[in-house]
């Protein structure tokens, strides 16, 4: 295991898994902003249809992760993720063709690959990050990055489409951050160990003394992940519901943009500041993650059914990044807690597998709602949303009892 040299946590090995992050998301990030408006309103395709992609990656990305983890394990965990950067690029070529199955196709592959990668990369950063006292800060940062990334996604698909790129450059050029991803994350040195195989026996036994218990709280924190899944819809129905408001592709690639710049500072400025008790982030993630998230949502709802305006819609689509910026620092320095030492690993293919099981039926649900309008879809995530937060926060004094 790596070790954080001197006194700061932000050394070689995290700055090359943020860096990574960041190259990711801005290739990505931009096919994303764009997918949604050139399925729909370049292929004319009905949004059911967007709905039903983004959840056969979602829900493909479930098992992903899974696999991810328990391969992470064997392979080793940073040949795994460098294996999953690489084959992401398939997204890219996603516009390239007329066909909405084979688009719909290829950003499913490419995303595939960036689940099973992920829980990998999360291990890294665990590994580059001993001291439990950090481990928020620095997967606040890595949050930054990654979705600093994809504010710069937006920033170019909005330039691009404001000068009248096609979707086809304007996924093809994504090629080029996404391999300069993998570049950096080659230069992580931590999660280059495979765990060695031993007898069956061996091992059951070695499972049945399970020297590092889960700690109380990793099931609820489970449980919640997937209903806040159940609400996570893809950034995608803001951007449609944007550009369609307001007549133009720019305000919907603008929404994308504020989504990811809020989540970007939310996640950076926040990260350092969620080092209390793991009782008292169980509250912060509840409440500043979830049931913000469940507001967001019912801002877009009423913004749409009260025909308030694009600047309230906007306030909707920020409140979602805070929203976001919170979890995605959260729910991986809480889980890296409660499922210490070699338990990490499959505990992060969880948290992911939770997460994309809920996005399944959150991009069904939202895609087939919308037909009713965008309001009842909107309305739906912010119910779902205040469920996950009395999930979470009623689990707060069990794990409080417990670590005291």
């Amino acid at each position: 295991m790596s070790s954080a040299r001197g006194t700061s946590w932000r050394n070689r090995d995290v700055w090359s898994i943020a860096l990574s992050a960041f190259f990711a998301d801005s290739g990505y990030q931009s096919v994303l902003a764009g997918f949604p408006l050139f399925l729909v309103l370049v292929l004319h395709q009905p949004v059911w249809e967007f709905g039903l992609a983004s959840a056969l990656s979602y829900g493909g990305g479930a098992l992903f992760s899974l696999a991810g983890a328990r391969l992470g394990e064997r392979l080793g965990h940073r040949r795994l993720a460098l294996i999953g950067n690489a084959i992401i690029p398939l997204l890219s070529l996603s516009a390239l063709v007329a066909s909405p199955g084979v688009a719909i196709g290829l950003l499913c592959g490419g995303w595939w690959a960036r689940n099973l990668r992920s829980p990998s990369r999360r291990v890294m950063l665990v590994e580059a990050v001993p001291d439990e006292a950090h481990r928020s800060a620095a997967f606040g940062f890595l949050h930054a990055l990654d979705v600093g990334g994809g504010a710069v996604a937006g920033c170019y698909v909005l330039a691009s489409v404001l000068v009248g790129l096609s979707f086809r450059w304007i996924f093809l050029v994504t090629v080029a951050p996404l391999v300069m991803s993998t570049v950096m994350l080659s230069r992580a040195r931590t999660g280059r160990r495979a765990a060695v195989a031993a007898p069956a026996r061996a091992r059951h036994d070695a499972a049945d003394a399970d020297p590092e218990p889960a700690l109380p709280g990793s099931r609820p924190l489970l449980a919640a992940a997937a209903l806040y899944g159940f609400t996570y819809y893809s950034v995608g129905f803001p951007v449609l519901t944007l550009a369609q408001g307001g007549h133009h592709f720019g305000y919907g690639i603008g929404a994308f943009l504020v989504f990811q710049g809020v989540s970007a500072v939310t996640g950076y400025l926040l990260g350092s500041r969620f080092r209390g008790g793991l009782a008292a982030r169980f509250t912060d993630l509840g409440v500043f993650g979830y049931l913000s998230a469940g507001l967001g949502s019912a801002l877009l709802a009423a913004a749409y059914a009260a025909s308030l305006g694009v600047a309230v819609l906007m306030l909707g689509v920020a409140v979602l990044g805070f929203a976001l910026g919170v979890v995605e620092t959260l729910e991986p320095s809480l889980m890296s807690v409660l499922r210490p030492g070699r338990l990490a690993g499959r505990a992060f293919g969880a948290l992911s597998a939770a997460r994309s099981i809920g996005l399944v039926v959150a991009n069904l649900a939202l895609g087939l709602l919308y037909s009713l309008g965008p309001a009842w879809s909107y309305g739906y995530a912010a119910t779902v949303a205040a469920v996950a937060a009395a999930v979470i926060l009623s689990a707060a004094p069990a794990v409080r009892a417990a670590r005291s």
